[in-house]
């Protein structure tokens, strides 16, 4: 399919932070772009001062004139979290558009290119983001696809300007709905493979058949990089290399001597007997360490040079979302994270203890999709648990519709905590207000980023 006939590019669901990306590389070619979304969002309202147009209805006569009357020069993309009854989606299969999904896009736009796809359950979006940002800062021409904002960039797409002749694709690549199998990437990172998606993977079998099929997706001849504790059995290939990564045990590539001093997670790395020094990583968790540690052995293996990798490395300022912390003192300590699987929070919660031992730790957590609250409200219930305070919001529904019993009680009754309570999104303000706040977290993927900046007023 070549895609340089169409000269507009319409997004059903063009605030999806993939999605959004994606309308980002069409509009810095200076295509036609426009779309709808459902919520008029801080993203969507940064794409609008970017130039591209966007509506908030689902109605037809709200659809580009110039994409309904060129109907062979436009090319619709939605994303499989749009409602199967969406208006616009209707008309554009009774009237024989040419449209594809966000996952087949991004399949053609990297195809014929160097690529390195990130997956895992966590942490695609930190690695791939650390791996731009050092491409970028060492001279490569790197293009990236992101699933959120990187804070040195403020954005979720990235280009560099490099004169670099070759050009490295870097995305992120999605199990939801089996996406990932449309890429085919030179270079695949696995971070994770933890049961979730029950409305798309029935067990954790057919989760791991999955990733098989993606390693499988990988071109002959190139690389695998697996965290150390993905078990390897699962991939059969003799036609790739396989590379493990690990912040615990000596493997290929790992970190050794890590520390949290003054904000900042130091450590060195090891990649197959080189030894790197003097990485300062300004997010905490040994898990975001580990995060680092795949995106310094893929730096590696593209030949960069150590003092690259570690200036890269440690000018990274993080990604929106992802462990923030917002206020750090002596009074009070506010993190944002958008942890909302079960190991996510476990993960989020424990790296705090350890990097603010002895103080009190009040979670908000907002949960995000009735059939995984439904799936794993014990697992939520054991990692909320080991916060000393609870604040839970009602459920973000996303792409689903309700499901009778489900609802944010059914892991608050579950929680093991006395400090523990219920409320709706637009009354946390106030409640935080009332209390005696040590160490805030808010946790969550739906839209409770929404209150970064009224709780960060209240604290300061």
């Amino acid at each position: 399919m070549n895609l340089e006939i169409y000269k507009n590019i319409y997004f059903v669901g063009i605030g999806g932070i993939g999605m959004s990306s994606l309308a980002r590389y069409f509009n810095n070619r200076d295509i036609n772009v426009s779309g709808y979304d459902k919520f008029e969002s801080d993203l969507c309202k940064d794409l609008e001062r970017e130039g591209i147009d966007i509506h908030y209805f689902d109605e037809v006569q709200n659809i580009s004139n110039i994409v309904v009357q060129n109907k062979h020069e436009s090319l619709i993309v939605y994303t499989p979290a749009i409602s199967s009854d969406n208006k616009e989606i209707s008309f554009f299969r009774s009237n024989n558009f040419t449209m594809l999904k966000r996952s087949e896009l991004l399949s053609l736009i990297t195809e014929k290119n160097f690529t390195i796809a990130v997956a895992g359950t966590h942490g695609k979006t930190t690695t791939s983001t650390m791996i731009s940002h050092i491409l970028s800062n060492s001279d490569m021409n790197c293009t990236s696809f992101l699933g959120g904002i990187s804070v040195n960039y403020n954005s979720n797409f990235i280009s560099s300007t490099s004169n670099s002749e070759e050009k490295i694709f870097v995305v992120e690549a999605d199990e939801f709905d089996r996406s990932f199998l449309n890429l085919q990437p030179n270079i695949a990172i696995i971070t994770s493979i933890d049961m979730d998606h029950t409305d798309i993977y029935k067990d954790q079998n057919s989760l791991f058949e999955a990733f098989c099929n993606f390693s499988n997706k990988i071109k002959p001849g190139g690389t695998l990089f697996l965290e150390e504790n993905v078990d390897t059995s699962i991939f059969t290939r003799d036609d790739i290399s396989i590379i493990k990564y690990s912040t615990e045990l000596p493997t290929h590539c790992y970190a050794k001597d890590i520390s949290f001093n003054f904000g900042e997670m130091c450590f060195d790395v090891v990649y197959k007997d080189i030894e790197i020094k003097n990485f300062r990583l300004k997010m905490g968790g040994n898990y975001n360490v580990n995060n680092a540690v795949a995106a310094i052995s893929i730096s590696k293996y593209l030949g960069l040079e150590n003092h690259d990798i570690v200036t890269g490395m440690n000018t990274f300022l993080g990604i929106k979302r992802r462990f923030n912390i917002h206020i750090n003192n002596r009074d009070i300590v506010f993190i944002d994270d958008y942890a909302h699987h079960p190991s996510e929070i476990e993960q989020v919660i424990l790296s705090v203890r350890e990097m603010f031992p002895n103080r009190e730790i009040t979670v908000v957590f907002q949960p995000h999709l009735y059939t995984r609250t439904r799936d794993f409200a014990d697992d939520f219930a054991r990692t909320l648990s080991l916060s000393d305070n609870l604040i839970l919001l009602d459920i973000f529904e996303a792409r689903e519709l309700p499901i009778t019993g489900v609802d944010a009680n059914l892991i608050l009754d579950k929680c093991e905590l006395e400090d523990k309570e219920l409320t709706k999104m637009i009354d946390a303000v106030e409640l935080i207000s009332n209390k005696k706040i040590d160490v805030l977290l808010t946790l969550g993927a739906g839209n409770i980023g929404d209150l970064v900046k009224p709780i960060k007023d209240l604290l300061l």
